[in-house]
């Protein structure tokens, strides 16, 4: 992503001038925390050009948790009411007075009228500048920033906007936004992805215990405590239910290039756990590029796709899985991508996304993606399952607010959105614990209070299907805190205050946000531990929360299969129903086990909502008995 831009900048070391803070410009965003492992080794020249995003302030965001509610809190008169997309765009887009404000702005600034462009949705204002012009306008400076590894990227540690303009404008980019996830190895080369969400990385994604299991070993339930594979799923969540509007229903699965699936994988595992699927593959929907490579084979490159696939698949056959591949061989993708695809009144135009974080589209370099970004191409699916995530620390603030806004409006069209919630307990990935390792981690977008954070649980050794599970502490850790970021929600503040009055945590305002009134998370779990995964031709044992969203995502689209049959729609956005205390019984309590990190024992789990396993794990046939006709 960065390193294409960069080169598309050919960087040069030559030094320009720092500007000097204007007298009326007040800071607007200034980068959540500085880089660990990168130095600052020069400027970026003066006369390069960059391709600069103004993010414009919405209208109404104030009233977004207010209008999910009324949709999806099944006590409400208009719950499941879902708005369109249209409807979505026409009542958030910035204001007019916005739009001219901030084009008069940039007008006086000297920068040309015809040169000043305003996206189709109106949300984003965009204008080609030298480094010197942004540097004078913004009070800002830009330098490259390089990794030992090779790898470099840009960016700046502030920049500042005249106050009258800082109500409208919610974020600009490139300038803050970074990068931080460290490489696992040397760059290849200046269009190196493995950087990337998608690539080979100790941080994101599943892992393995490196155990090959024979494909002859028998996988009965007796052994699920070993051997987790479809059945042991089916008897922990009583899922015993085969779909009916499979052609009406659409379960989602993000991917991000190059994670790919292995075609011989999948017939490897249908062929032990689902015969009929030998053969069959998802519905793929390429964004920006994205594409299914097999030139790189391991499981860094193809773990998290075939675990995704294979227990999605199974488990809701003959539904369709529909593939967001995201993101191309050279660029690769953040979360911004495929929100573009599912509603083009997110997306800016010409590759507006994150430098750092997004991959930037068109990609001119031989090989790239050469086309517009992928906007709006796909009806937003019933259901999503993303099982990649990132540190909230180091995402800035206003990047995180306007992609979270952004779940919450998916939310209001019917959509599911689910994220896994970490794998090092309070830690951020990689064991990370900022301000001298104290500081817990909780992981993003999982602290985005309208997605769905998914924990993970375990069958304790030695035990089986009929007994309670706990919270997942073997090879990962299920993660689970507090959002050091976003407000508390209200379908969440009964649960979470009753958590905290009967567990106090023995943790100062120094290692969490221990308010009370933040965001808490995850909200739900499934089993994390010890699947057995076709990839590369052989089986292995996989743990993560990856795991354990496309399990849930799965549930939660059986669910909407027997609303589809009856004639309803979607759930949408389920949080609301989650914590409601009629709705406690549908979900199996999870009340051992702890989400150790950051040298402590993290948080316990206990009787109702805990930020470790949330309010447990679902159990399919109540939930259908009570959520179906709703």
């Amino acid at each position: 992503m960065l390193l294409s831009f960069l080169q598309l900048l050919a960087i040069s070391s030559l030094v320009a001038a720092a500007p000097s803070r204007r007298a009326n410009h007040v800071v607007h965003e200034r980068r959540a925390v500085e880089p660990r492992n990168w130095m600052k080794s020069r400027r970026v020249d003066s006369y390069k050009v960059l391709p600069l995003r103004i993010g414009l302030a919405q209208q109404n965001l104030e009233q977004l948790e207010e209008l999910l509610m009324t949709i999806s809190n099944p006590d409400s008169p208009s719950f499941g009411q879902h708005w369109s997309p249209e409807r979505v765009a026409e009542h958030f887009a910035p204001s007019e007075d916005t739009i001219s404000t901030v084009k008069d702005w940039l007008t006086t600034e000297g920068f040309r009228g015809d040169s000043i462009r305003v996206s189709p949705s109106k949300g984003w204002i965009d204008v080609n500048a030298t480094i010197s012009e942004i540097e004078a306008l913004l009070s800002a400076e830009y330098h490259v920033y390089t990794h030992p590894s090779g790898h470099e990227q840009i960016s700046c540690e502030s920049y500042s906007l005249p106050d009258h303009i800082r109500e409208h404008v919610e974020l600009i980019k490139p300038t803050v936004h970074f990068f931080h996830r460290i490489p696992d190895g040397p760059a290849l080369h200046k269009r190196d992805n493995t950087t990337k969400l998608g690539a080979p990385s100790k941080f994101n994604g599943p892992k393995t215990n490196g155990n090959i299991v024979p494909a002859s070993t028998p996988f009965p339930v007796s052994t699920c405590d070993q051997f987790i594979v479809p059945d042991c799923l089916r008897k922990l969540y009583e899922i015993d239910y085969k779909p009916k509007a499979a052609e009406k229903n659409t379960y989602g699965i993000v991917e991000f290039t190059p994670q790919a699936y292995l075609g011989n994988d999948l017939d490897i595992f249908f062929g032990l756990f689902s015969h009929d699927q030998e053969h069959k593959r998802p519905d793929l929907v390429s964004i920006d590029g994205g594409v299914v490579q097999t030139a790189e084979q391991s499981f860094g490159f193809n773990g998290e796709s075939d675990l995704d696939l294979e227990y999605a698949m199974t488990l809701v056959n003959p539904t369709k899985i529909k593939l967001l591949q995201t993101g191309d061989l050279l660029e690769g993708a953040g979360f911004d991508n495929w929100l573009d695809a599912v509603d083009k009144s997110f997306c800016t135009f010409d590759g507006g996304d994150v430098p750092g974080q997004d991959g930037i589209y068109p990609d001119p370099a031989p090989g790239g993606f050469h086309h517009p970004e992928s906007c709006g191409i796909i009806k937003p699916p019933h259901v999503v399952s993303i099982s990649y995530g990132e540190d909230e620390y180091a995402v800035p603030v206003a990047y995180a607010k306007r992609q979270c806004h952004e779940y919450g409006k998916l939310g209001m069209m019917g959509s599911t959105v689910l994220y896994a919630s970490g794998d090092s307990g309070v830690a951020g990935f990689g064991g990370i614990c900022p301000n001298g390792g104290v500081l817990f981690n909780p992981a993003f977008p999982a602290s985005c209070p309208f997605v769905t954070a998914v924990g993970a649980t375990q069958i304790t050794p030695g035990k089986t299907v009929e007994d309670p599970e706990v919270a997942c502490e073997t090879v990962i850790i299920s993660g689970g805190g507090f959002s050091n970021i976003f407000p508390m929600p209200e379908y969440q503040e009964h649960a979470v205050k009753e958590y905290l009055e009967n567990n106090p945590p023995p943790y100062t305002a120094a290692q969490y946000s221990n308010s009370g009134k933040v965001r808490a998370f995850p909200d739900l779990s499934a089993n994390g531990a010890n699947y057995v995964v076709a990839f590369d031709g052989q089986l292995e044992l996989v743990f993560g929360t990856s795991a354990s969203a496309p399990v849930v995502g799965s549930i939660i689209t059986l669910i909407n299969d027997a609303r589809l049959h009856r004639g309803k729609g979607p759930l949408g956005f389920i949080n609301p129903l989650i914590y409601k205390d009629k709705f406690s019984d549908l979900f199996n309590d999870i009340t051992s086990g702890n989400n150790p990190g950051c040298g402590t024992n993290g948080f316990t789990t206990a009787k109702g909502w805990d930020p470790v396993t949330g309010v447990g794990t679902p159990n399919l046939s109540k939930l259908l008995k009570k959520w179906v006709d709703l």
